[in-house]
Order: C-alpha cells, then structure tokens, then sequence
C-alpha cells in the first residue's frame, strides 16, 4: 500500500519544478565555490564554506526524499503546530543566539548556524495556507483578514527584535496570496500610496512631502467638485508652483497657500453637504503627513547606524563614503559590469576571487554570477528564476483543494521577493537588506528553508489527481 502510493507520487510529481529546482541548487554549489575558489579548497572539507555547502546540500535531498513520502495530510494536520515551533524558536532565539553584525538570529550547533526565520517562512507558509482553506475563513470578513495578516506579522515582529528587517520584510509577500484569494485591491492602493510616502519622506524633508499631499488633495477635491477648465488648469498652475518652491526651499511659503485653497474648497464641499468626501481627505491628508514625520523620526532615532547606512545608499548615494556603507554596492556593480556579454569565465572573475566584494557568496552572490558568466549567464539565471515562479502559479491554479492553491501562491510570493529584492540590491536598484538569493547563496539554513518549500509544494500537487 505504501509502495503504491509513493510510486503514485512519484509518477505524478511536477517533473519540470523539481529540474528547476535542482539546476538552481547545482549552479548555486557551483557559484559559492568559484566565490570562495583560492586553488586548495577541499570540496568536503567542514572547515571551508563549500565543504559546508555541499553537507547542507547533502542533508537538502534527504529532506526532499522525505517530504515526498510524507503523507500530504501530516502538513495540513500538524501546521499550526509547526508554526507555534518555530515562533517559539524565533523567541528562544532573542535569547540564546548567536549574535553576528549586532544580530541575534542564528543558533550555534555543532559548528553549523541555524537560522529560525528561513524555518518559520516555510511553517507561516503552511499555516497561512491551512487557516485560509478552513471552511470558517472568508477574506470578506474582518475577522478573518486580521487573523490571516496576525499569522504572519507575529513572526515579522520576533524577527525585527533580532533585530533582522530585512528578513522580515519577506513576510509581506503573504499580501499576494491575500490578493489573489480576493483581499480588497483598494488596500493595496493604499499600501503603495503609504510606500510612497515612506521612500519620498527619506528622500526629500517630511514638510516638501506634505506639500505634495496637499497638492494632491486639492486635485482630488476638484475632481469631484466638476468645476470648469479654468478651475483645472489654476490646480495645474498650483502643482507646477509647488514643485518649483520645494525645489527653491519654499515649502512654508506654499504649503500655507495649498492649506488657505484646500479649506476653501473643503469648506465649499460642506455647504454643498458632501461631507464624506470632506472628511475622507482630511483624514487621510493628516494621517498621510503623520506617516511622514513617523518615518521621518524612526529612520534618525530608531534605526541603528548599519540600518541607516543601507537606506542611504540607496536613496543618498552622493552623500555615502564609497570606502564605507556604499563600498559593498559600488564593488558589487562594477564586478557585473566587469562581466560584459559573455563574462570572464568560471573561476576567473577578479573582483570575486580576489575577494573585494564582501559577502560574495551570500547576499552578494550575483555578483560572482554577473563577473564571471556576464550579461548572458545572469539573464539565464533570471530566467530561471521567472521559469520557477511561473511554474509555481500555473501548479497553483491547477489544483482542485484550496489548501493546495494557497500554499503555491505563498512560495510563489516568496521566492519572487527573494529574488527580486536580491538581484536588485546587488545593481543598487533597491536598499541593502541582507536577504539571500534562493537555492544560490551560501547558507544552510535558507537552503533547507526553500527545500521544504519545494518539496511540500511537489508533495501537494502530485496528489491533485488522487483527491
């Protein structure tokens, strides 16, 4: 009976994930090596970093052979269970851990590091998936939206203790599983809006910020007032003005005039009773300005120094010490430049084998890839990647139990906000947050994290005709 049903599993398993999968990993071994390649690495040695990987990579396929033959039932049964594990992990973490970059997020066994958060992103996953497929939860009820968004902020919260953003900005890739099981879209309006806001108050000052919300107020109430084309084209001579002072320093002088416009027209929509539109701005416009100067003073008196360091890079680069905090990203982009079309050849990238890149077999690992495979390897490698994540939502809208589709979409979600957020922050497109590149970088831990992913996906959709 057991036989017959791994035999099942195995004759219905998604054959072209699983090659994904493994052709990410085996170029990924292949990359930490040439990182770490000095000309006497011994390949099993537990004292180099490929010796290590190539053991975690080792111990990764006995996991995956595992999950396959588990029962699909034990992931959906014990997943709430595996989450409340790892939270408790990521707890006891905070205490026992290792601290490393002024980190407590890695456990100390044996010589080897455990990091809890890539374990709790794969059981969040999990139990995510179980609790929306519970005949009770409806995305349409208050209730069940907070406790869906609960399930993954807890964990978020542990982590930002460690204290470890950047791993936990990876939860807010559950919003794509939210999204395409029917979470209002105007959330998400809101959110990028809030998103905005957040990078535009970093980037200018908070004041020049509310200068544009008020600005943008004003065109909103105009809209709806329907006046004629003069009115319109005096807002445009209005936004035209407003950029202008904040780029002259005039930012007093005209959020006064945006703030005399904007209670005439407020006051106007009262008389005619359009109250809710009134409120609505004026609510929004204030708690929009408060998000300003909130982010405005967390960056400067929460965020330490190295946190700091990392957003100014991305956003004030002119401003950064190239032999400090922008030393990593000018390095990381001229070894993928140094790469041309066809790059300088396995194991003989420069930058990377003279070690000039920090971190380059791990957060930095593309850039090993971009040096020594050139334009070429690295778009292969994202298509990769694009090949995988498409894959995974074509596996997800195949499936027949709900618990199925929203597990799929919450590895889909991510591996692209791993990816994504990597590559991107090694071309200096995105701040540095410290996230690994899947299957790719070095580290024991997230390869064992992604490899339970895959491997209960694989697990999940292989019993989609048995169901």
């Amino acid at each position: 009976m057991a036989l017959g049903r791994v035999a099942a599993t195995q004759k219905s398993i998604d054959w072209i994930t699983f090659s994904l999968y493994l052709s990410l990993v085996f170029i990924g071994w292949l990359m930490i090596f040439a990182a770490e390649y000095t000309g006497e690495e011994d390949w099993f040695s537990l004292s180099t970093s490929i010796g290590k990987q190539t053991l975690w990579l080792g111990m990764a396929f006995i996991v995956l052979l595992i999950v396959l033959n588990i029962d699909w039932k034990f992931w959906r049964n014990f997943s709430f269970i595996l989450y409340a594990v790892s939270l408790l992990l990521l707890v006891t973490v905070l205490f026992l851990g290792l601290e490393v970059n002024g980190a407590r997020s890695w456990f100390n066994l044996f010589g080897f590091t455990l990091q809890p958060a890539e374990i709790a992103k794969f059981t969040t996953a999990l139990a995510v998936s179980s609790y929306l497929s519970g005949p009770t939860s409806k995305l349409r009820n208050l209730k069940s939206i907070l406790v869906a968004i609960g399930l993954f902020v807890a964990p978020m919260i542990l982590i930002v203790l460690q204290p470890d953003p950047g791993s936990a900005l990876v939860f807010l890739s559950f919003f794509i599983l939210l999204y395409r099981e029917g979470l209002s879209p105007l959330l998400y309006v809101l959110a990028i809006v809030t998103m905005a806001v957040f990078i535009l108050s970093l980037s200018i000052s908070p004041l020049s910020v509310v200068v544009l919300l008020s600005t943008a107020a004003i065109l909103i109430v105009v809209q709806n007032l329907n006046f004629r084309l003069y009115w319109n084209l005096s807002v445009l001579v209005l936004v035209i003005a407003s950029i202008i002072c904040i780029d002259q320093g005039f930012e007093k002088e005209i959020l006064f005039v945006n703030g005399l416009v904007l209670l005439f027209l407020l006051f106007f929509q009262a008389m005619k009773a359009k109250f809710r539109l009134v409120g609505m701005t004026s609510i929004a416009l204030l708690v929009f300005a408060a998000i300003a100067y909130g982010t405005n003073y967390t960056f400067i008196n929460v965020l330490e120094p190295h946190h700091q360091d990392r957003i100014n890079v991305w956003l004030h680069p002119d401003k950064c010490d190239p032999h400090g905090p922008l030393y990593n990203v000018l390095l990381s982009k001229m070894a993928i430049g140094s790469g041309g079309l066809t790059g300088k050849g396995y194991l003989d990238g420069t930058l990377t084998k003279l070690n000039y890149v920090p971190e380059q077999s791990t957060d930095f690992i593309f850039c090993t890839v971009g040096e020594e495979q050139g334009f070429i390897g690295s778009i292969m490698i994202i298509g990769l990647f694009v090949f995988l994540i498409f894959r995974i939502v074509t596996i997800a809208e195949r499936q027949r139990l709900n618990l199925f589709r929203h597990y799929a979409y919450a590895v889909a979600g991510i591996l692209f906000f791993h990816f994504t957020i990597n590559i991107g922050m090694t071309m200096g497109l995105l701040p540095i947050i410290g996230i690994p590149l899947p299957f790719i970088s070095y580290g024991g831990s997230a390869l064992l994290g992604f490899t339970l992913m895959i491997g209960v996906l694989l697990k999940f959709d292989s019993q989609r005709y048995l169901n």
